[in-house]
């Protein structure tokens, strides 16, 4: 019993379709030491960067203490 195709704008993909195999794709390498522990490295020094930044980042964003003076322009002044 065969199927009966329809027509479809791409042959390219018609045409594919009998040419399917059922071979499974080989396994993916695992990756050695070296890349292991640079991917760990990686890791460790975006957390870092990060941490130090918001460490050195608090004291700028925190309102603790009110500003000490006010400014005001000196354009102003002559008015």
């Amino acid at each position: 019993m065969s199927r009966r195709r329809e027509p479809v704008p791409f042959a390219f993909t018609a045409e594919a379709d009998p040419f399917r195999s059922n071979v499974a794709p080989p396994p993916r390498e695992r990756p050695s030491a070296g890349q292991v522990a640079g991917r760990a490295l990686f890791g460790l020094t975006l957390i870092a960067g990060l941490a130090g930044s918001l460490i050195l980042g608090m004291p700028a964003l925190s309102q603790d203490a009110p500003p000490a003076q006010t400014q005001h322009s000196v354009a102003s002044d002559g008015r």
